[in-house]
This record gives C-alpha cells, structure tokens and sequence, in this order.
C-alpha cells in the first residue's frame, strides 16, 4: 500500500456508513457532511451502484473513512445485487448514520434497515434529511438537508459524541500493549526479498516503528542475514524480536531461548481481537482429511510475485508439513465469502489493511459456521513449532499489566 507518512492507516481510521433507502440523499449528505463531492449526485433512485469511500479528517473524531452505500431497498436482479454490495459495508462500519427521508416520513423499509444494523450492534444515528420541505422530524433523530445545510455541524457533532460513547467501551488497543518500558530494546527482522515492496516498508513493520517509539522504547531493524551480527553488536539481550512470519524458520535458530520472540502476524493477530481462535485452529490442521478444502485469505489487494507466501508459500508449507494433498482457495480484499462451510480451514492473513470490526467479523462468521479461522503467524509458528514460543510474550505482557 502507497502511504502519505502524514496520513493515518485506512485500518486505523474510524468507519462511518451511510444507508437507507433510494432517494432518502444519502449521497447528498454525505457530501455536505465532506464539504466535497464524494458521490455522484442525481434525483434518478438507484444511481449509487456501489459503495463509495472517502478517506478524510473530520471534527471531531478525526481520521475517517465515510462510506456510501447503494439504497437498501432496491429490487430486480441488478437491485439485489446492490444491496448485497451494501451489506457488505456492515462488516467494517464502526458508526452508521441511518439518512430517512423527511418528506415520506420512516417506512417500513426504515425500520427494517435499523433493525439490520442494531442486529450488527452497529451504533446509529438517525438523520432526517430534506428536513428543509417536511415537518415533524421526531425527537429522536436530527433534523438535517443537504440542500440548504441544516442540521449538518449537529450531525457531525453526534457523530463525535457517538464515537467517544463506542470508543470508551473498547478496551485500549497497540501492538504492544504495556509490554515495552523506556530504553527497552526491541529488534525487528524484516526481510527484503522479491516479496518485498520496491523502496517502502509494509504497514505493519511501519506501524510497529512507529509504537515502539510512542513508548521511548528503541527501535532496530535488521535483515535475518545479519541478524547474528546485529545481535552480536548489544551489550545485553533486546527485550524482544519480532519478526516476518516467512522468516520464523531461520530466525529461531538465532534468537537465544531466553530472548521474547513473535511475528508481525501473531501481534496484529492479539491487535484485531482473534489471536484466541487462530491459536485453537492451527492445531486443527493434523486432522484433516486429505483433500480438504482449504481458504486461504488476505485483506488487501496486490500483484502476486513468483514465490507469493499465500498462494505459493503457505500451500508448500502445508503440504509439506502434513503429507497430505489438500484443495487450497484464495481471496483478497472484500471478497471474503459469505459461506464458509465448503472449507475445512480458514487462513488469514494479519490484516493490517482491515479495520478490527472488519477482522473481528470475519472470525465471528467463521465461528458461527463451525470452520477454523487462523492466520498466517500463527499457523507459520506452528509449522515450524514455535507456537509457544512465539506466544511467550503474552505472558510477560500479563505481568506488566
């Protein structure tokens, strides 16, 4: 992913849906609330075909992401594919903004819409727009018109409040926790080989950077080629090594027993919220029955190299590791199936594009079709058994806390 080092991660930003039926102006709105043109705007119902996003800052929550959404209640074939494409949205919107149109008043199709999204425990705010050629806008929404600007700086100040009343329910998230202490050292391994992005890091080596030194903890990076020197070079141990999941193997061999040691993908594993499971489901894999089906998914959307760790990489080592023949699939991005029940095991990637209700439903989809969800870290560690290890900081994580 190309990253302004001033913009904050798509994954990091607070998600904010628009949904409602066609017509209700929800493309309107969300352009008002921008003070840009996001969404293409026209008194046609159905002319938004497919979710929009927009990443920005808005006061005063800060870093965004609005989406908007085809109309929910859209019929025919095409229709329903629409509104497919807009339920998708509900698996990564952390607020949604319910736009129910002022001059026809809350319709069935309203209702039903609310009920979705309180079903997805999604936090909501109801907003009457075209509030400007209607009356009787009840208590419990916002009065609002995209024509004339209304009722626009209350909703995005209910946005706000709405957000801080989500956010002091979650409990505090970082890859690392309360783990580092000032001056604690902390190595990353990070490998640069042919799957490695031309002249950037990834986003997780960048956001771990940037963490370690939010803490006034000290950060090194080195290649697992130097590693033995790098190590070789400190007066005492470094508090722990974090390294490329493709390079568990070798690292391990490395790193003194002594030393803590995990992944990229085992740290964003206990940061999106389903380190517990991926735990549980690596262990599934000695029984399966050959020619199982196994998903192998990643969160973001990029041109495959030649040795591809999910689609080359994980497949041998799988294979490799059990003795058995197994049928893999692959997914990117939002193509993330609905039904799981064909697979036997889900593999997924860290998911440092994803936003945590993002990772956190996907895992909870799983769970609730019966199918193992872990990830690329986890599964890695196991492969070269490592897992424990690996997990040791928890641990010591526990201990700090």
């Amino acid at each position: 992913m190309e990253q302004n080092r001033n913009q904050t991660p798509r994954a990091n930003r607070v998600h904010i849906g628009f949904f409602g039926r066609r017509n209700a102006g929800k493309s309107s709105l969300i352009n008002a609330v921008a003070g840009q043109t996001i969404s293409v705007v026209s008194p046609v119902c159905g002319t938004t075909t497919d979710t929009v996003e927009k990443a920005m800052e808005l006061l005063p929550i800060g870093a965004v992401v609005l989406i908007d959404t085809p109309g929910l209640d859209d019929t025919g074939t095409l229709g329903e594919l629409r509104v497919q494409q807009a339920k998708r949205a509900f698996s990564h919107t952390d607020l949604a903004v319910l736009v129910i149109d002022a001059s026809t008043g809350m319709t069935e199709a309203d209702h039903t819409i609310l009920q979705q999204l309180e079903q997805q425990q999604i936090p909501v705010l109801q907003v009457w727009n075209k509030c400007d050629i209607a009356d009787n806008v009840p208590e419990t929404g916002i009065a609002a018109s995209a024509r004339t600007g209304q009722g626009i700086q209350m909703l995005k100040e209910q946005l706000g409040k709405l957000y801080q009343q989500h956010a002091e329910k979650q409990p505090p998230s970082s890859l690392f926790g309360s783990l580092l202490r000032p001056e604690d050292v902390v190595l990353l391994v990070t490998p640069i080989d042919e799957s490695a992005p031309k002249g950037r890091m990834i986003l997780p080596q960048v956001q771990a950077i940037r963490e370690i030194l939010d803490q006034t903890a000290v950060c090194l990076v080195t290649q697992p080629e130097q590693l033995a020197h790098t190590l070789s070079l400190l007066k005492q141990p470094p508090r722990l090594v974090v390294t490329d999941s493709q390079a568990f193997g070798q690292v391990k061999a490395l790193v003194p027993e002594e030393i803590l040691l995990t992944s990229f993908s085992i740290l964003f594993a206990r940061y999106k919220g389903v380190l517990a499971p991926a735990m549980q489901a690596a262990q599934t894999l000695e029984t399966l029955p050959e020619n199982s089906r196994i998903l192998i998914s990643e969160g973001c959307t990029h041109h495959r190299q030649c040795n591809d760790i999910g689609t080359v990489k994980l497949p041998r080592w799988i294979t490799t590791h059990t003795g058995k023949q197994f049928s893999f699939s692959f997914s990117s991005g939002n193509s993330f199936p609905e039904d799981l029940t064909p697979y036997r095991l889900v593999v997924h990637c860290g998911g440092c594009m994803l936003n945590q209700r993002e990772m956190e439903t996907r895992a909870a989809r799983a769970a609730a079709q019966g199918i193992p969800y872990t990830n690329y870290g986890v599964l890695i560690a196991y492969l070269n058994g490592i897992l424990e290890r690996s997990l040791t900081f928890l641990k010591a994580l526990e201990n700090t806390e």
